[in-house]
């Protein structure tokens, strides 16, 4: 495996649980899950790059900063449910 496959694969399984988490917690259609697995994906990653940026270390785990691209996640998961609440 390579350098850059196992942080990949781990961030892409933290997001994952993330957002089966948040549609266990909240609810919602089967559609919703796959919105809600979409918004875990892209706000892992951004906050991975905003931590990433402002070189933020705290609970890294490699070169994964989880606390900026959990908390990341956890935004742009809310902000999904917001935004699929108010289109409703």
């Amino acid at each position: 495996m390579s350098i850059l496959a196992a942080p990949l694969i781990l961030g892409f399984l933290l997001a994952t649980a993330y957002a089966a988490a948040f549609h266990l917690f909240f609810g919602g259609s089967g559609g919703r899950i796959v919105l809600y697995v979409l918004a875990s994906w892209v706000g892992f990653v951004i906050g991975q790059l905003f931590g990433r940026w402002l070189g933020i270390d705290w609970f890294s785990l490699g070169t994964i900063h989880l606390l900026s691209a959990s908390i990341g996640s956890w935004i742009l998961l809310f902000f999904s449910r917001w935004l699929a609440a108010a289109s409703a």
